[in-house]
C-alpha cells in the first residue's frame, strides 16, 4: 500500500477506513485478487476499533490491510460525529457474498479457513450450491497450535480467495503475519460468516439490518455477548469526546 493510499483514508478513532460504497469495494477487492499480490481485506466494527486502541499488534494488522471497510452502523455513526462521514455501511458478509457472486461467474476458487470442525465443510456445500461456477479449493477448521500444515494445504490449493474466519483480532493478525507466505489471490477476515453460511448461526431479519440494529438482534439472541456489546457505547462516547475537544 502506498503512502498516498493511507493518507486518503478516513480516520475513525485510530483506524483508517477506505471511503467506498459496495460497488467500489467489490471492484477494488477484485483488482487486488486478480493481481495475486497477497493482499488482505479487513472489516472493522467498533469492537475491533476499541481493541486496536489497546493492542498495538492488532492496530498494525488492521491498518496494514489493503482494503478497510466499515462493518457496523456504529462506525458510520462515529464517522458522522467526527464530521468525516463514510459513504456506506458495508457488512462483511454482504461484501463477501457480492465478491463470491462475481467469482462464480468467472469460475474462480475459494478456500474456507476457520470456525469449529465441520463448519467450513458445511459452508462450502452451501456456497457451492448458491454460487454455481464457484470452485471450492479446500477447507480447514480454525483449531491449531501450529499452522504450518494449514499454510501448506492452502498453498497447494492456491485459491483465488481465502476466507479467514478466526475471530477478531486473531484473523487480522494472522493475515498480516502470513502476507507473502500464503499463496492466495486475496484474503478476507470474515469473522462469523462461515457459521452463517453453514446454518449454525443466523443473521438478523432484513428489517433489523436495514434499521442498523443487527447488533441488537445478536444481543437478543446471544445475551452472553453483552460484555462485548458494551464496546459500542464506549466507542461512541469516545468519538463524542474527540469531537468536543476538536482533536
Amino acid at each position: 500500500m502506498s503512502a498516498t493510499d493511507t493518507a486518503a483514508r478516513t480516520d475513525v478513532m485510530g483506524v483508517g477506513f477506505d471511503n467506498v460504497d459496495m460497488d467500489e469495494a467489490v471492484e477494488r477487492a477484485w483488482e487486488l485478487m486478480v493481481s495475486r499480490k497477497g493482499a488482505y481485506v479487513v472489516t472493522p466494527n467498533p469492537e475491533i476499533i476499541m481493541c486496536c486502541r489497546t493492542d498495538a499488534e492488532a492496530e498494525k494488522a488492521v491498518n496494514g490491510a489493503d482494503l478497510i471497510i466499515a462493518d457496523g452502523i456504529g462506525v458510520i455513526y462515529g464517522a458522522k460525529i467526527l464530521k468525516t462521514p463514510l459513504k456506506q455501511k458495508l457488512p462483511g458478509i454482504d461484501f463477501t457474498c457480492r465478491l463470491l457472486e462475481r467469482m462464480a461467474a468467472h469460475g474462480m476458487s475459494l478456500f474456507l479457513f476457520g470456525s469449529k470442525p465441520g463448519v467450513a465443510e458445511k459452508a462450502a456445500e452451501t456456497l457451492a450450491e448458491r454460487y454455481a461456477g464457484l470452485r471450492i479449493a479446500g477447507t480447514n477448521d480454525g483449531y491449531f497450535t501450529n499452522d504450518a500444515n494449514i499454510v501448506k494445504k492452502i498453498n497447494e490449493a492456491a485459491p483465488d480467495l481465502l476466507m479467514v474466519c478466526l475471530g477478531a483480532p486473531k484473523q487480522e493478525k494472522w493475515m498480516a503475519q502470513r502476507r507473502g507466505v500464503v499463496n492466495a489471490g486475496l484474503m478476507i477476515g470474515a469473522g462469523g460468516s462461515l457459521d452463517v453460511f453453514a446454518g449454525t448461526a443466523e443473521r438478523a431479519p432484513e428489517k433489523w439490518q436495514k434499521a442498523g440494529l443487527e447488533w441488537l438482534y445478536r444481543l437478543y439472541k446471544e445475551p452472553r455477548r453483552a460484555g462485548r456489546m458494551m464496546k459500542l457505547p464506549q466507542f461512541l462516547l469516545l468519538t463524542i469526546g474527540k469531537r468536543i475537544r476538536g482533536k
